[in-house]
C-alpha cells in the first residue's frame, strides 16, 4: 500500500499496512461533528417518542399503529447504531475490528430489508381498510399484524445472512488495509437483492396504493353527496370513512417521502458494486438513513394523537396511575 509522506495513520504501529487517516479542514471537521451529534439525536428522540406513545397508551393500539411501531424501532435503531458509526466509518479511521464491522454491516441490511417490509405491510392494511373495509375488523387484527411483522424481522434477519455469511468465515477479506471497513456485494447478489428488496416491494406498494387513491377518491365524492341528505345512523359510518381516508392520506405521504429517500439509493446500487464505500454515493446512502428522522416528523404533523402523546410524555403525565388508559384521540 502507497502511503503519502506525511500521512497520519490509523495504526501506527502497522505502518505498512495501516490505512492513513483523512485529511480534513476545520470547517469540515466541525461540520461533521455538528452532523454525528446532531442528526442521531434527533432521530433516537423522535423515534422513541413514538414507541412510547404507541406502547403506552393502549388507544394506540391498532393493527396499523403496531405497523407505525415497528417501523419506529427500525428507525430507532438506524439513528442509535447505523448512523453515528456509519459517520464514523465514512470519515475516520474503523477501530472497532472486522467483527464489528461484519456486525454493523448486516445490522444495516437487517433494518433496511425490514423497513422496506413494513412499508409493503402499511400498504397492504391501507388497501384493505379503504377496499373492504367491511372485512377489515376480521381480517386485520392486532394477533395477525403482530404475527406478520415478526415474521417481517425474522425473514429480513435470515435472508440478509444469505449475502454475508461468507464475509463471517473471513472477516475483512475485502479490506486494502487495517482500519477500514469494506462493504462489498458482487453484482449477481447485488442484482437478485435489489428486485427481492426494492423492485417487487415498490410495485407492489405502487398498484396497492394507486388503488387505494382510486377508491379513496370515489368514497369522498360518495360523502360530499351525502352530507346534506346522511341521516344520524349514517354519521357514524361517514365519521369513520373520514378517518380511514385521512389515515390513508397521510401514509401515502409516508410512502411517497420513503421512495424519495430509498430509490437514489438502490439506483446507484445498480452501477456501484462497492456503494457504501463510494464517495460518489456517499449522499444517497445517507438519504436513506434520513428518512428515519422524518417519518417520526411526519406523524407529528399530520397525526393529533401523536402530538398529544407527546405533550403528556414531555409533562410527566405519562407518569401517573392508569396513563395508559387516558383518551389520546
Amino acid at each position: 500500500m502507497e502511503m503519502q509522506d506525511g500521512a497520519e495513520l490509523c495504526f501506527p504501529h502497522l505502518s505498512n499496512s495501516s490505512c492513513t487517516k483523512s485529511a480534513s479542514s476545520l470547517s469540515e471537521f466541525l461540520l461533521i461533528q455538528i452532523v454525528l451529534s446532531f442528526i442521531p439525536v434527533l432521530t433516537v428522540t423522535l423515534n422513541l417518542l413514538v414507541i412510547i406513545s404507541i406502547s403506552h397508551y393502549r388507544q394506540l393500539h391498532t393493527p396499523t399503529n403496531i405497523l407505525l411501531l415497528s417501523l419506529a424501532v427500525s428507525d430507532f435503531l438506524v439513528g442509535l447504531v447505523i448512523i453515528p458509526a456509519g459517520i464514523v466509518r465514512n470519515t475516520s479511521c474503523w477501530f472497532l475490528g472486522d467483527l464489528m464491522c461484519f456486525l454493523y454491516n448486516y445490522l444495516s441490511y437487517i433494518i433496511t430489508s425490514a423497513s422496506v417490509g413494513d412499508m409493503v405491510l402499511i400498504s397492504i392494511d391501507r388497501y384493505v381498510a379503504i377496499c373492504d373495509p367491511l372485512h377489515y375488523p376480521t381480517r386485520v387484527t392486532e394477533r395477525r399484524v403482530k404475527l406478520c411483522v415478526c415474521l417481517c424481522w425474522l425473514c429480513s434477519a435470515l435472508y440478509n445472512f444469505l449475502f454475508v455469511k461468507d464475509d463471517l468465515t473471513l472477516l475483512g477479506r475485502h479490506n486494502s488495509c487495517y482500519g477500514e471497513c469494506v462493504v462489498f456485494i458482487d453484482y449477481i447478489s447485488g442484482t437478485l437483492d435489489l428486485i427481492l428488496t426494492f423492485i417487487l416491494p415498490v410495485t407492489v406498494i405502487t398498484v396497492l396504493y394507486m388503488r387505494v387513491f382510486v377508491v379513496a377518491v370515489s368514497q369522498a365524492r360518495a360523502m360530499r353527496s351525502h352530507v346534506t341528505s346522511a341521516k344520524l345512523q349514517l354519521s357514524v359510518t361517514i365519521k369513520t370513512k373520514k378517518s380511514e381516508l385521512k389515515a390513508a392520506r397521510t401514509l401515502g405521504v409516508l410512502m411517497i417521502v420513503f421512495l424519495i429517500c430509498f430509490i437514489p439509493y438502490y439506483c446507484v446500487s445498480l452501477v456501484e458494486a462497492d456503494l457504501l464505500n463510494s464517495s460518489s454515493a456517499s449522499f444517497v446512502y445517507h438519504l436513506l438513513n434520513f428518512n428515519s428522522c422524518l417519518n417520526p416528523m411526519i406523524y407529528a404533523l399530520f397525526y393529533p394523537w401523536f402530538r398529544k402523546a407527546v405533550k403528556f410524555i414531555l409533562t410527566l403525565q405519562i407518569l401517573q396511575p392508569g396513563s395508559c388508559q387516558d383518551n389520546i384521540m
